[in-house]
Formats: C-alpha cells, structure tokens, sequence
C-alpha cells in the first residue's frame, strides 16, 4: 500500500481534492514568492499554507532541539486542532492535504459520498495516533494517492526508499498558527493571526525554514485560496 511518494503541485492538489469529493470553492494556488507584490497575487482569503522544504541535518538537528525545547516549556495547543501522525512513508503530500481540509473543514462543501469527509468524520475523536493507523486501512484515500503520484510523476521511488523532501500544513485554528507535521510528535504553534494575516504570518514561518537552510533552493509553497 502507499507504495509512491507523490511531490505534487498546486494542479495535482486540485485534482486530489475533486477525486476525494470537495466542491471547487476552494483552489491550491502556487506562491511565487515571498514579497508583498507577489503574495497580493494569490486570491484571498487564505485558509491554510503547504509548505516543501528539504530534510538535511541542520534541520533535524533544529527539530530535535525544538521538541525538547517545547516539552520542557510546554504550548497551547487547541483540542480543536485535528492533528494525525504520519506512519506512511511517502505519503507527506497526502496528509499535509488532510491537516489542510480537516482543520479547515467547516468552509469546505463536500460532495454526499466524499471519502474525505467520511474519514474525517469517522476519525474526529481519534487520537494522532489512532487517525494514522486508520489512514493505512482506509482504502479510498490511498487509491486516490497513488493515481495521483501515477500522475504527477513519470517514475515514482519505492515507499522504502528515502526521500529527503517534506510536506508540512500551517492552518489558523482559534487565531493561532498552527505548524502540523505528522513526522513530530504534536502540533507547533507559532502565535496569534488572523484571516486577514493568515498568509503573511504563514510566509514568515516559511521564512524561517529558509533561514535555516541558506544553501538549499527546494522550497515551494502553496496556498489554500477562495476560488
């Protein structure tokens, strides 16, 4: 099962929510930079940001830092967050889409046999733990996942092999910025926003995992926008 690992674009995401049975009210747009001019460009508003960035080791040795960090110091974390841990190799992009729709979920219009919506439904009093065994069984989502990783790519890696790319979700829960990432072991919040702010406060994280990694190029960011 989730045998591709699926690095998609803003289309493929558009297709992903059509086959999982959103209605198009809302579109994933590309975000071509980081500047003012650029970030007027993408329709508003915004309900969620996906970010890809690369896994090198200055960045696991800054989340490693980061959880203990966090544990010894604790956060507010909203019980109204939906979080998931991530127990698929490859499957970032899918569930980075889920965090997205889940905590996003009462803006969404979902056709009347949408998979997605019956998982969220069926998984809403799950534990992070409990909704990522659940994703491994739950046979719809995958298939959709691997015609889209059939799709967006012409050759796809094996679910063992590493893959040094990540998909992480931030989303506004409760006017705070939520960083979820199912490779950690709890959501992160990175402070108050608003709608209004939503995507700039997200670029500004985003920016950060830049920071860290001066050298690197691969990041893309894609927005969840109003159509």
């Amino acid at each position: 099962f989730w045998e591709h690992y699926w690095k998609p674009q803003s289309c493929d995401f558009l297709r992903f929510l059509k086959q999982l049975g959103i209605h198009p009210d809302w579109q994933f747009v590309d975000v071509y930079g980081m500047e003012p001019e650029l970030l007027s460009m993408v329709p508003r508003p915004v309900c969620a940001v996906l970010l890809l960035f690369p896994i090198t080791e200055k960045y696991e040795t800054f989340r490693t830092e980061e959880e203990e960090r966090i544990k010894a110091k604790g956060q507010d974390v909203k019980s109204s967050v939906y979080f998931m841990k991530q127990t698929i190799n490859n499957a970032c992009g899918t569930i980075g889409l889920i965090h997205a729709i889940a905590n996003n979920r009462d803006k969404m219009n979902f056709e009347t046999n949408s998979s997605l919506k019956k998982f969220l439904e069926d998984s809403l009093s799950m534990t992070p733990e409990e909704r990522a065994k659940y994703l491994e069984t739950y046979e719809a989502i995958r298939v959709t996942h691997e015609s889209s990783a059939h799709e967006g790519q012409t050759e796809a890696p094996s679910i063992d092999e590493k893959v040094d790319l990540h998909f992480i979700a931030l989303v506004n829960v409760g006017g705070h910025l939520y960083e979820l990432d199912g490779r950690k072991p709890f959501p992160i919040n990175h402070g108050e926003t608003s709608d209004d702010s939503f995507l700039e406060d997200a670029i500004e994280v985003c920016k950060k995992f830049m920071e860290r990694d001066p050298e690197e190029l691969r990041f893309n960011a894609i927005a969840l926008s109003a159509a």
